[in-house]
């Protein structure tokens, strides 16, 4: 709907109201003669609220020329109804238009045109809306045809609006986008503080509901896609995707670990020490821990009766096996970078901002 105050204003001639004059000044009046006299029977199309001020009295002017001409004015204001896409919302331009038709007389009994063309609009230069800029005025004709009265003319006064984005950057944009760029927090933060990351993307993804049942509230109901739900519901996608880039960072964290672990319990190394120098090694024992067996001699880390049992331990232990057994360790540890699941968090910290962003150069050259 669009609410317009006007002054509405008739011309037309009528001989009957014609009187001499020498000065051929005109007579004004006020509408109590309106109601004697013959004047156009107007009424707006598609309205749904229309009144005639009446403070302090009627918002009513007749003036009569000499030769019968007569100004017939009124101070009206008029809720009507526009037809508008909201489609690109709100990166929209809409069109309305207020329809003036007579009600009783046919083109045959009745002309209706604009005195001046587009010159018979005059505006307020100084008029602003809050939403909307409104970029021009123009004026139109044409005939309207029903089937049970006939053809009528109908004057229309169009008007382009062109809605203000700056309010819905501050309010609706710029909240989704810094809501998708936290979210992206997540991907630095250690995939072990699992409170940390969990609390962080459910965090965003009620941030974003909240954002998206708040633009929609304000909003008609209406059954197509508008530009603004692209926008929120891919950020929101976004959103949802970092919370199912951790939960599938922390099963395949679980999976290796587990594996490490049977792999441990299959193959396990234990060093026979005599006395109480038995020392348990797994996979992540360091250099150091490894360089102080180098000491033992084979008779001080292996029994007589468990050299043929422990022959593997005492040569993975030797000192002519660090050099093999570091290429080993190099070998095993590049293998575990490639399966390290960190390599998801570092591909998602440029697969994410890389996606976001290519999303929003397409998205703002189609709309803007």
């Amino acid at each position: 709907d669009f609410t317009m105050t006007l002054y509405l204003r008739h011309y037309w001639k009528d001989e009957r109201l014609s009187f001499p004059s020498t000065t051929n000044k005109s007579m004004t009046f006020d509408g109590r003669l309106v109601k004697k006299i013959w004047v156009p029977d107007v009424f707006f199309v598609h309205s749904k609220r229309s009144f005639i001020h009446d403070t302090t009295t009627d918002n009513i002017m007749l003036r009569v020329f000499p030769d019968g001409h007569v100004l017939y004015s009124m101070r009206i204001t008029v809720t009507a109804m526009c037809n508008m896409d909201f489609s690109r919302f709100p990166l929209d331009s809409q069109t309305c238009s207020l329809e003036l038709e007579s009600y009783a007389y046919t083109d045959e009994d009745l002309m209706l045109y604009w005195k001046n063309g587009n010159e018979s609009l005059k505006t307020d230069e100084k008029i602003s809306l809050s939403q909307f800029l409104i970029q021009k005025f123009h004026t139109t004709s044409r005939l309207a045809f029903y089937s049970s009265t006939g053809w009528y003319n109908r004057l229309y006064i169009n008007f382009t609006l062109h809605r203000h984005i700056f309010f819905f950057l501050l309010q609706t944009y710029f909240p989704a986008t810094l809501m998708v760029m936290l979210s992206w927090v997540s991907f630095w933060i250690d995939r072990r503080a699992v409170p940390a990351r969990v609390s962080l993307g459910i965090t965003t993804v009620l941030t974003m509901s909240t954002i998206i049942t708040g633009v929609n509230a304000s909003m008609p109901r209406v059954s197509y896609i508008k530009a603004v739900d692209i926008y929120l519901w891919v950020s929101f996608v976004f959103v949802f995707l970092s919370v199912l880039e951790y939960a599938a960072v922390n099963y395949l964290t679980t999976v290796q670990e587990r594996k490490e672990r049977k792999l441990r319990e299959r193959f396990p190394c234990t060093c026979g020490i005599p006395h109480s120098k038995t020392m348990m090694l797994d996979g992540n024992y360091s250099e150091s821990d490894a360089n102080s067996l180098a000491g033992y001699t084979r008779n001080q880390m292996v029994p007589e009766e468990e050299k043929q049992e422990k022959i593997v331990v005492h040569l993975a232990m030797s000192n002519e096996s660090n050099l093999s057994r570091k290429r080993g360790l190099k070998g095993h540890v590049g293998l575990r970078i490639i399966q390290n699941t960190h390599a998801i968090d570092k591909y998602s910290r440029l697969i994410f901002p890389g996606t976001y962003i290519f999303f929003n150069v397409i998205y703002w050259s189609v709309f803007s």
